[in-house]
């Protein structure tokens, strides 16, 4: 199955996902596995937190490019 085309305001959101991905992971504070898998209940907290933390880099990316 072929991907579908996607809309120049979608890969703009994916570019700027990508791009504060490593800010997003740094504010996170989220630890490895250590070698053991997650549970189901952890997965999800790790994911609420990514959430958050993305928030958050993109609000800091905001003001330092608005010059605030």
């Amino acid at each position: 199955m072929a991907d579908a085309p996607q809309s120049p305001d979608l890969q703009q959101k994916y570019r700027q996902f990508l791009d504060l991905l490593p800010l997003t992971i740094a504010l996170a504070g989220l630890h490895q596995s250590e070698g053991r898998p997650f549970t189901e209940d952890q997965i999800e907290g790790r994911g609420l937190t990514i959430k958050i933390a993305y928030r958050v880099a993109r609000n800091v990316a905001k003001e330092c490019l608005s010059g605030s």
